[in-house]
């Protein structure tokens, strides 16, 4: 199974954003995320894709995502979707997220799958974890 290409070619997941300027700016400018492709619709539609590198999917039971957010978290609780961004620096990326607005739900800390990981809460609702991988 692992040789043989799989049929989805990406995954994108679709964030709608009350405030779409400023989700725009703390995605693309300040965690930078490149645009690559924006269009324009009717009645002021817009919608901007933006580069987050290789995407997967993690699916977890619930078992895993209580042990997660143990380990993550001083006692916070995932939303049913969370959106987990690998960084160089997860530290130092949730200090400046956290600056440009995001609200830090726990901060960063190395895991037991040798990660440093960081929660927080970013424009849109968007629940978020910026981790770094040390291994």
């Amino acid at each position: 199974m692992a040789d043989r290409p799989g049929r989805v070619r990406q995954l994108r997941l679709v964030v709608e954003a009350d405030d779409f300027e400023a989700a725009l700016r703390f995605y693309r400018d300040v965690l930078g995320m490149p645009e690559s492709e924006a269009y324009s619709g009717p009645d002021g539609a817009e919608v901007v894709i933006l580069d987050a590198g290789r995407a997967t999917l993690e699916l977890s039971n619930p078992a895993q995502v209580r042990f997660i957010d143990r380990v993550e978290t001083d006692g916070g609780r995932s939303d049913h979707l969370r959106v987990a961004l690998e960084v160089d620096d997860a530290a130092s990326v949730a200090d400046e997220l956290v600056e440009a607005g995001a609200d830090l739900e726990a901060s960063a800390r190395e895991t037991p799958w040798r990660s440093v990981n960081a929660r927080l809460r970013g424009p849109a609702g968007v629940q978020l974890t910026i981790f770094q991988e040390l291994d």
